[in-house]
């Protein structure tokens, strides 16, 4: 999904041109007259969608830098951009200073706007990825760094968090990529264990020589080749959380000694001649049945019933699509900070075709497909020509490689001419050609003078869903624009559909 800009100035020209501005370089715009106006907005529900602010710096009432010293405690990670008639160095340090990351002198020429906004968001993609990374490191990542609102994965969040509470043995269950080691990491750093250490085991890629010996620990001159002591992951896991991720895999002569370490609190280290007591949270996960493992033999079922006091299932992908464009995007702003990309988003056509996919490997297939994606992408969104394995899927939705239009599938206004300034009468002239179209579309009002570009594009799209009874896919595609820039629009300004047929 497109970025959102958030324009605040209370010169409603200098709004229509930067949004046109906006919107040709494929960014949803939403807009404010005023410092309070502004700040109303970033209090509501509203604001969450909000990706970048350009805020003006003289305003009546309440100004910019005044905007800029709430957003320190409303929204301090959200970039802004200021923007003033007066580019004065004094006034440019004190902005600064006060968290802007960036200063328009107006007016701007769309190019050095266009660039600017890459470069904000750039920024904030990096230090979301950061923090991420450093409350991961830390054990405090938490059930709102899971990406995932469909009602199938918003039961399975509301489980763990439950789970989360308390100390009771956890068994995430699913197919292999669904993302039960984020789950697992959400519990941890939403209990009361949360900086304690989280140590993960992949019991699957321990070879069976070696379980006991890293799980529980040895001392030196236990075995031929142990020259050292070696303390263990549950010693490693002391007073946080244990992950035992594909834990049918294990031998069942560990499993014995797992389902002691679960009883009792305590391990055997391999030659040791005394137990060692160990405050830890087990949390395991397979993407086995492991009922059916019961009954065939590999795995123990006093273990079982041990492991599986609290079960929650992740579903699948493909039980959960609605889920897929944000994962798309949270991994598009991951990689293009991690590799240095400028990378907006999926063009409209392409993002069906990835949501219609059953996605067998689940998040972690989706993901590395991204990643080739945002590395192989040569413009600012993401074309069916990035997704070279997916070619069959691609033709087969009649989705082909070509030249890229997704400044006008994302917005609503295309502008051709002079780069430095745009003018109002410019901007009317490109949304619309002449001064009345077929349906009767006034541009002028009683008085003679242009109405809104918003007024007139309410009216166009009224048209085209009374015109094309209500199908909104062919509203969209006679519209030159991407179904949920339609619906999104449609909701915004309250127009209200009929289907006739």
């Amino acid at each position: 999904m497109p970025k959102t800009i958030f324009l605040v100035d209370d010169d409603p020209t200098q709004r229509r041109l930067m949004q046109a501005v906006c919107e040709r370089a494929g960014y949803f715009v939403k807009q404010a007259g005023g410092g309070e106006e502004a700040l109303d907005m970033l209090r509501s529900d509203k604001g969450a969608s909000i990706d970048l602010m350009m805020l003006d710096l003289v305003m009546p009432n309440v100004d910019g830098m005044e905007v800029l010293a709430e957003l320190k405690t409303l929204k301090p990670e959200l970039p802004v951009i200021m923007l003033t008639a007066q580019g004065g160095v004094e006034t440019v340090v004190k902005a600064m200073q006060a968290g802007a990351v960036d200063f328009f002198v107006k007016p701007a020429s769309p190019e050095r706007v266009t660039v600017g906004i890459a470069n904000a968001l750039n920024v904030k993609n990096l230090r979301t990825e950061v923090s991420r990374l450093k409350r991961k490191d830390k054990g405090e990542m938490t059930f709102t760094d899971v990406v995932g609102t469909s009602p199938a994965f918003r039961q399975c969040l509301k489980l763990a968090e439950r789970a989360a509470a308390s100390t009771i043995p956890i068994l995430i269950t699913g197919e292999s990529g669904v993302g039960k080691e984020m789950i697992a990491r959400a519990i941890q750093g939403s209990s009361d264990r949360t900086s304690a250490p989280f140590v993960t085991v992949n019991c699957g890629a321990i070879p069976e020589n070696l379980v006991e010996s890293i799980l529980f620990g040895h001392e030196k001159g236990a075995f031929t080749g142990a020259t050292g002591k070696h303390i263990g992951k549950f010693q490693e896991a002391d007073g946080g959380t244990l992950f035992l991720d594909e834990v049918g895999e294990l031998p069942l002569e560990t499993q014995v000694k797992l389902l002691r370490a679960l009883q009792e609190g305590e391990v055997d280290p391999v030659g040791s001649k005394r137990p060692v007591k160990v405050d830890v949270r087990v949390i395991s996960a397979t993407n086995r049945d492991l009922s059916e493992a019961v009954q065939d033999g590999t795995f123990r079922e006093d273990l079982f019933y041990r492991l599986n006091v609290f079960p929650v299932e992740v579903p699948p992908l493909r039980q959960r699509r609605e889920d897929i464009p944000d994962l798309i995007n949270h991994f598009i702003s991951r990689y293009n900070a991690e590799e240095g990309r400028d990378v907006r988003g999926v063009r409209n056509e392409v993002m069906d075709v990835l949501v219609a996919q059953d996605w067998p490997g689940n998040v972690r297939q989706l993901e590395n497909t991204i990643y080739r994606a945002v590395v192989l992408c040569e413009d600012a969104w993401l074309s069916a020509s990035d997704f070279p394995t997916m070619a069959s899927a691609f033709e087969d939705a009649g989705v082909f490689a070509g030249p890229p239009t997704v400044g006008a599938d994302q917005g609503s206004v295309t502008i051709e001419g002079p780069t430095e300034v745009l003018s109002s009468a410019s901007v009317a002239s490109a949304t619309i050609g002449s001064s009345t179209s077929s349906e009767g579309i006034e541009v002028y009002d009683n008085h003679g003078h242009l109405r809104s570009l918003q007024q007139i594009e309410r009216d166009l799209i009224a048209a085209a869903i009374e015109m094309y009874r209500g199908q909104m896919s062919e509203v969209a595609r006679r519209l030159g624009i991407g179904r949920s820039t339609l619906y999104r629009k449609v909701q915004e300004q309250g127009i209200e559909i009929k289907r006739t047929g």
